[in-house]
């Protein structure tokens, strides 16, 4: 493949998954979205990069872990925890056609604001409490979480026949095999701490995949941001409670 195709779809798993305005880098032509599965963990490092940035500057280490999440959802435009809201609020419906259209509605209820309160405050302190591992940590948990979304379209159907979800398509065994690899090589450098994190996401990515395959039959876009947002926050603290030794004695 032309290095060229691999900017276009880099360029496009970034439009797709940021607010970053670069869509003026894609060409005229249409780059089909299934092509940039692969992708989302670079989008996902950009994210943690940027949403990091906080953490470099001294101050009280909650007020800076806090800039750093409100950083990282303008960067996204709040779009995987609007999922985890839409999912967590659908799952009170008693059939899938009910689930689905409660997802669909953009009216959050007390289930979703719970989910969206309590993701909040253990991004914020799993953050805080990382120290100096804190933008490394970042970085990797945000890889971590893109790549299990395209783990997500490996191993779900589309629960509707249009949205972004459908629109993601089908990831396949080289997009997966991709999108790991990058997620696993940016994971790499935080040692024990890092495989505490792909643990604890790869069970809550698993967890959210096995309920929305039995109450949904498939996967949507609020799917999607549930096992990125999900996975992330879950990587974050344990990655934190790893490393608290090593913190609190410093």
């Amino acid at each position: 493949m032309r290095p060229a195709d691999l900017w276009n779809q880099l360029v496009l798993a970034l439009v797709f998954l940021t607010r970053l305005p670069l869509g003026f880098a894609l060409p005229d032509r249409e780059v089909p979205l299934m092509r940039s599965l692969w992708a989302f963990p670079l989008a996902g490092v950009v994210v943690g990069l940027i949403a990091g940035l906080p953490l470099w500057f001294s101050g009280p280490s909650l007020l800076m872990a806090a800039l750093s999440v409100v950083l990282a959802i303008w960067l996204t435009g709040g779009l995987h925890e609007d999922g985890l809201a839409d999912f967590t609020d659908g799952m009170g419906g008693q059939t899938r056609q009910e689930r689905l259209r409660i997802m669909r509605d953009p009216a959050i209820g007390s289930y979703g604001t719970l989910a969206l309160l309590g993701c909040l405050i253990l991004r914020v302190v799993a953050i805080a409490g990382l120290g100096p591992m804190g933008p490394m940590a970042l970085v990797a948990a945000a890889a971590l979480g893109r790549a299990l979304m395209v783990l997500t379209l490996a191993v779900l159907p589309a629960a509707r026949q249009d949205g972004l979800g459908r629109a993601a398509g089908q990831a396949g065994r080289g997009q997966l095999l991709a999108a790991g690899a990058i997620a696993l090589i940016v994971l790499a450098p935080m040692g024990q701490a890092g495989l505490a994190g792909l643990i604890a996401a790869l069970v809550m990515a698993g967890l959210a995949i096995r309920l929305a395959r039995q109450r949904l039959g498939g996967q949507t876009g609020d799917v999607l941001g549930t096992v990125a947002i999900l996975a992330e926050t879950a990587a974050l603290s344990a990655m934190a409670i790893a490393l608290y030794p090593a913190t609190n004695s410093s």
